[in-house]
């Protein structure tokens, strides 16, 4: 792998998908464990967590499909194995991996990881750029509001979809 800068844009977009999740993954337990909740929200709350995993998985599939038309290679790709990691997110569709939630959690580590391993670099080089720094902040946080997003998505599509069962059987 080359440090082009063409390497670091692919390595923005994998942190932009999936380094917020493990943030998201501790606030929704926390959520969960708190005593003034119904239990059926709780569950509910902890099952969708793979669910939106997987669809921000998708969405970086969409991504990458989008950037490498008209020629699909992996020679187009500077961080295959990252990026073969990122796509592995999709399995999160299957409901038999999506059992385990701390599945998923392991899974966005890795790429969180890479968020951790950029920030040490840029803090610890004697030419620390601040704007880098900053740079992997806002895609941090962007991640956040993506991982949010897609949950947030999907525990309304949940509910929308339990509500006209309900009307449906009655």
């Amino acid at each position: 792998m080359d440090n082009s800068f063409f390497a670091y844009i692919q390595e923005l977009e994998l942190i932009a998908f999936f380094s917020g999740f493990p943030l998201i993954y501790a606030t929704i337990l926390v959520v969960a464990g708190s005593s003034n909740l119904k239990q059926g929200f709780k569950s509910k709350l902890v099952q969708l967590l793979p669910y939106g995993y997987a669809l921000a998985g998708t969405l970086y599939l969409g991504l990458i499909l989008k950037n490498l038309y008209p020629n699909y290679s992996l020679e187009n790709i500077q961080h295959p194995y990252l990026t073969i990691w990122g796509l592995l997110a999709i399995l999160f569709w299957i409901p038999a991996i999506s059992k385990k939630t701390s599945i998923s959690l392991m899974h966005s580590l890795v790429i969180f990881i890479v968020l951790i391993k950029n920030l040490l670099t840029q803090l610890t080089s004697s030419s620390a750029d601040i704007n880098m720094v900053r740079n992997d902040m806002k895609i941090y946080t962007a991640s956040l509001i993506l991982n949010l997003g897609t949950f947030a998505c999907l525990l309304l599509l949940s509910f929308v979809l339990n509500h006209f069962r309900k009307k449906i059987i009655t």
